[in-house]
């Protein structure tokens, strides 16, 4: 016997079971078929055999739908989906209540659908012996014979063992992207540090995190002692008595000499390999089951700067794909730290090299308050170019300059330092501040200069209060009153030093008048982030006069000046000259 299924005067497809043998045609001497199909009505038994039999080797489970009644009837298959139905016949009403009540929806509107064949919808199923399982189930509409009854069939896989697992994977996979994030945030870190103490701060915040660790600790190099801080997993007397047991053989100390990471699983691999070990204190208060990572900061090449140190509550045997990762970040810390301590180095030179050209101010000039304030800048890795010099020409005049060389580092000190002693060397020449710099730029325009510099110069006559001066592309110059007020002054001039060849630099004379101040800065005192140029000159200009009127010194008025900078934030350096006329 065979099943057969042919298509259908309805929508469901006609399923049959059909006998057939050959037969000797009574007539003549050729050979027939026999063909008898089974009355579905007389053995729906028999003809659903062959699908029960489909549905077990699929390990699936075969159910019968009637609409009128409402129930669901097991037809068979896969044992280990039978046990979900512990009747032959059960209720659609219970296999809904057994419904997760998200699902319910979809399989009510599955047991409506007049489609010969639906789609594979998956529900969640409530049973009695181990809790939910993750179904899924399509019906198809099958008439049982030509002249049979028309049914709903369905077929139920039971897909919790893969649902399981699925779900296992994403949560590895969800964890994997964490950590991966966290290695980079990491890493980030890292190379975004600007000194040693955020070097710091990044190992003790994510070391431990990163690699699922108890604690973690880091031993730095600096000058020949080694320098231990530790997070709040390994507690400070564990941290102090690590620190003071380096002079007998341990893991640290190896890691140091040798540039090899440790990596030491148990308490008893420890002391089998530093035997001594049984004897120190701290490593019973780490716990009995205690593991040890320690990774030398190296930059490719080089010897160690320092190490850090991971300690576990339980052994701990790192996979070769967490030594390469903590290889790799302790490697990349090393050269952080490597480039930290360079930079630094360059930054002492540079400021050294700043605070050396800045000039000493002349005292007792008759008639004359003269005061000065220098801030580096406030990014501990950048130093600037800006300057002031104040001197007595050989006609008696005060000389006064202000400037801003380009850029932030070592040679931009070194330009502004070149700068600074040409215009002093041709002011000794040349008393018009105009002629200065205009034989100043052509200077370093004939140099080759790779940067430039803005700058104004004056020249004050005590005795009479005469001002003259020029500038080149620097910030205008404010004058205050003991009245208060205060106005700005644009003096005219030029583009910035070292750029425009054959530049002259036209000059304005005017007077300051007696117990007034005149207030030259650089661009980092009235203009940032937090303030416009307008809104920076009015606000200085603000706080001289509000201290001339206080009866304040140039002393005093340069340090309200350069104390509110704060609130313009710019993190360059900046540079303030207060000329007060006494007189």
């Amino acid at each position: 016997m065979r099943i057969l299924e042919f298509s259908g005067p309805g929508h469901a497809p006609v399923v049959c079971l059909i006998e057939a043998r050959a037969v000797q045609d009574p007539s003549g001497g050729g050979r027939l078929v026999w063909l008898h199909a089974l009355h579905a009505g007389n053995d729906r038994t028999g003809l659903l055999v062959p699908f029960r039999l489909a549905a077990k080797a699929a390990h699936l489970g075969l159910c019968m739908y009637s609409p009128h009644e409402r129930e669901l009837e097991w037809m068979g298959g896969a044992p280990a989906l039978a046990m979900l139905f512990p009747e032959a016949s059960v209720p659609l009403s219970d296999v809904v209540r057994r419904t997760h009540p998200d699902d319910r929806v979809a399989l009510r509107r599955l047991a409506r659908t007049t489609a010969a064949e639906s789609r594979w919808i998956s529900f969640r199923y409530l049973t009695e012996r181990d809790g939910w399982h993750h179904l899924a189930c399509q019906t198809r509409k099958i008439r049982l014979g030509y002249d049979g009854p028309e049914r709903t069939f369905a077929v139920v896989r039971d897909d919790t063992q893969q649902e399981t697992r699925r779900r296992r994977a994403l949560v590895a996979l969800n964890a994997e992207r964490q950590r991966a994030d966290e290695v980079a945030d990491f890493s980030s870190a890292l190379i975004a540090a600007a000194t040693e103490q955020e070097l710091q701060q990044v190992v003790l915040t994510r070391l431990a995190a990163t690699f699922g660790a108890a604690g973690a600790a880091l031993a730095l190099i600096d000058e020949g002692r080694l320098r231990f801080s530790s997070d709040a997993g390994i507690p400070l007397p564990v941290a102090k008595a690590v620190q003071e047991s380096l002079d007998v053989p341990n893991p640290l100390g190896l890691a140091l000499r040798t540039g090899e990471p440790q990596f030491i699983p148990s308490r008893a691999e420890y002391i089998r390999r530093w035997p001594h070990g049984a004897e120190l204190p701290w490593i019973d208060q780490l716990g009995p089951h205690c593991a040890v990572s320690v990774s030398p900061l190296s930059p490719p090449g080089e010897q160690p700067l320092g190490a850090w140190w991971v300690t576990y509550d339980s052994e701990h045997h790192s996979s070769p794909h967490e030594r390469a990762l903590m290889s790799t970040l302790s490697d990349l810390a090393g050269q952080a730290l490597r480039r930290i301590r360079l930079q630094k180095a360059r930054v002492e030179l540079a400021m050294a090299l700043q605070q050396a050209m800045l000039p000493t101010l002349p005292e007792h000039l008759p008639g004359l308050e003269v005061a000065a304030r220098y801030r580096p800048s406030q990014d501990g890795l950048d130093i600037g170019g800006d300057w002031y010099d104040a001197f007595v020409m050989p006609d008696g005049a005060i000389a006064l300059e202000i400037g801003d060389a380009q850029g932030h580092d070592v040679d931009a000190a070194a330009f502004m330092g070149q700068v600074r002693s040409s215009v002093r060397a041709i002011a000794a020449h040349e008393p018009d501040p105009g002629t200065v710099l205009t034989r100043t730029n052509e200077l370093l325009v004939t140099m080759g200069a790779a940067r430039f510099a803005s700058c104004t110069v004056l020249h004050l006559d005590a005795p009479d209060g005469q001002v003259t001066g020029t500038s080149a592309g620097h910030v205008p110059l404010l004058c205050a009153h003991n009245d208060g007020s205060h106005e700005v002054h644009e003096l005219p001039g030029g583009p910035v030093l070292g750029i425009v060849p054959d530049t002259d630099y036209p000059q304005a004379t005017f007077t300051l008048d007696k117990d007034s101040a005149l207030v030259m800065v650089t661009d980092g005192v009235v203009e940032g982030p937090g303030l416009t140029l307008d809104a920076g000159l009015e606000l200085a200009g603000t706080l001289a006069g509000e201290a001339l009127h206080a009866g304040l010194n140039a002393e005093a008025t340069a340090d309200r000046i350069i104390d509110a900078t704060v609130s313009v934030g710019h993190a360059d350096d900046v540079a303030v000259l207060v000329i007060r006329r006494t007189e």
